[in-house]
């Protein structure tokens, strides 16, 4: 923002849109502000400018540190604002400019152990009554998480390289020669979304393709750990947080650089020791524990249809000596139920996730991923059914050594 933009705003006074604060405030009341305005659709707060207009100036030491503090420990679901600092000459001071989206969800201010409401009515903040939280829920239910923009991103948090092998080598199509060609095929391909002058990155286009998605999404990634025993303990064969984005890289004809499902699936196997098994005439292989298939179709499926917006957890990998357990954060979408899927029924929470991870072959399209890839898979291998466990918040998909 310039100079020029900066003071055109405050002229404007304070509106639906744009808030003035010092940055005395508390820090509850700085979470208040970014509530209301993300549970509208969006707006500025300008720190160092009193309610009169006036440039007061900041001086609060590692600001930026602290709006981000309010945002993530005092916001539920946490949001990350765009944070710019923009510099008065005149008065030779600076003011903080927090640019907050349009929330995905209903978000709370997290204060004294209790989620309050609040919304922006006109240019004053006020806790939401039951019938307007009542509507506010409605409408953010016929949202897509996934389509959601990522407050603070652009294209350059996207992985060019990945771009180009998603759209030239899987896709087959002919690739942008610069910036604008770009950013118009990936806001056709639901990879941006157009945001006033910006364009920043979707959910899905984050965790598909993004260099560092957890910077921005934390619940993007697998937390994966192998025990030794069938029960959860603090001593571990191996944890590892798994990050990065969902898609691979190839170039040259190999793979370059692993995605998430990779990472797990490397995981699984350098966490579990082959068995032995004796054949029909005395030969003796060496069978894995878990068999590819069925791992990587639990991964897939646990990262393509797990709920995104709840961000504070991930989704689960955990290997026992009797087990392997896939934990997908969230309720089953659409009515979907553990009976549903064993039958094949298609029901999709994130269809661009589930689209995307379709074209690198990962997923069946007719929506028969479980019945064939994970149940008939174990049966061959051991002769053993997985489990599916649909719990309140999360589900679950065991795989039996």
């Amino acid at each position: 923002m310039t100079i020029t933009e900066l003071l055109a705003i405050i002229a404007g006074r304070e509106n639906s849109g744009v808030e003035f604060k010092e940055d005395t405030l508390r820090i509850e009341d700085l979470a208040k502000e970014v509530v209301a305005f993300a549970n509208l659709r969006g707006g500025r707060i300008l720190l160092g400018v009193d309610d009169d207009g006036g440039i007061v100036g900041v001086t609060r030491a590692h600001l930026e540190e602290w709006v981000m503090t309010a945002c993530r420990d005092k916001i539920r679901p946490e949001i990350i604002p765009y944070f710019e600092m923009v510099h008065e000459p005149v008065a030779d001071r600076d003011v903080a400019v927090v640019d907050v989206g349009p929330g995905y969800t209903v978000h709370a201010l997290w204060h004294n152990q209790r989620r309050q409401y609040y919304i922006r009515v006109g240019s004053e903040c006020r806790e939401a009554s039951p019938e307007e939280l009542a509507r506010l829920f409605q409408q953010r239910g016929t949202v897509r998480a996934e389509l959601m923009p990522v407050s603070g991103s652009t294209i350059d948090d996207l992985d060019l390289r990945r771009l180009r092998d998603y759209f030239g080598r899987i896709r087959q199509q002919e690739l942008p020669t610069d910036s604008e060609g770009w950013r118009h095929l990936l806001v056709n391909t639901e990879l941006l979304t157009e945001s006033g002058d910006r364009a920043p990155a979707t959910v899905a286009g984050i965790l598909l393709f993004g260099q560092a998605p957890n910077r921005f999404l934390p619940q993007a990634g697998i937390d994966a750990a192998a025990y030794p025993g069938d029960a959860k303990e603090y001593a571990v064969i191996e944890r590892a947080p798994l990050r990065g984005p969902m898609t691979p890289l190839y170039g040259g004809g190999r793979l370059v650089e692993n995605g998430l499902v990779e990472q797990a699936l490397d995981f699984v196997r350098r966490t579990t020791t082959p068995a032995a098994v004796i054949e029909r005439g005395g030969r003796r292989h060496d069978r894995l524990r878990f068999p590819t298939e069925p791992v990587r179709e639990a991964i897939v499926n646990a990262l393509v249809h797990r709920d995104y917006l709840l961000s504070g957890t991930d989704v689960e990998l955990s290997i026992f000596s009797d087990r392997l357990d896939v934990v997908s954060p969230g309720r089953l979408p659409n009515a979907v139920t553990p009976e549903r899927m064993l039958a094949g029924c298609r029901a999709a929470r994130n269809q661009l996730l589930k689209d995307a991870m379709g074209d690198y072959n990962y997923l069946e399209h007719v929506g028969m991923g479980i019945p064939r890839k994970v149940v008939r898979g174990m049966q061959k291998h051991n002769g053993t059914s997985p489990e599916l466990l649909a719990e309140e918040e999360r589900f679950t998909l065991r795989l039996f050594a």
